[in-house]
C-alpha cells in the first residue's frame, strides 16, 4: 500500500525536476561584474512602475469622481484638469503616453 502512494509521488518529483526550464529567472545576467548595472537596472525599473501605477491611480480616481458627480464618463483627461480634480496630468517615465477610453472612462499608459 505504502508502494501504491510512493510511486505518484516519484513521478511527480522526477517530472518536475526534468522540465525544460534552464532559465528560472531573466532578472540579470547572473554575472557578479555586472552586478551593479543589474542592480540599478532594477532600481529604475520598480521607480517607473511606481511611478506608472502612482499616476493611473490618480487619473482613474479624479475619473470616477466626474464620473459620480456629473453621471457620465469625462470626454477627456483635459476635463478633469478644467473642473479642478487635477492640477495637470500626472507625470509619466519617458517613452509612454497616456492612452484614454471615454466609452468605459479608464485611462491607462502606454508605450509611445
Amino acid at each position: 500500500m505504502k508502494y501504491l502512494a510512493f510511486l505518484p509521488m516519484t513521478v511527480l518529483l522526477l517530472s518536475m525536476a526534468c522540465s525544460n526550464d534552464t532559465d528560472p529567472d531573466d532578472h540579470g545576467s547572473g554575472n557578479p561584474a555586472t552586478a551593479p548595472v543589474d542592480y540599478l537596472g532594477a532600481i529604475n525599473q520598480g521607480k517607473n512602475k511606481a511611478m506608472v501605477d502612482t499616476a493611473l491611480l490618480q487619473v482613474n480616481n479624479a475619473l470616477g469622481q466626474y464620473q459620480a458627480t456629473n453621471f457620465k464618463p469625462a470626454p477627456s483627461p483635459q476635463q478633469l484638469i478644467d473642473d479642478g480634480l487635477l492640477t495637470t496630468l500626472p507625470q509619466i517615465p519617458d517613452g509612454a503616453q497616456w492612452q484614454y477610453d471615454p466609452q468605459t472612462s479608464k485611462a491607462s499608459v502606454v508605450p509611445k
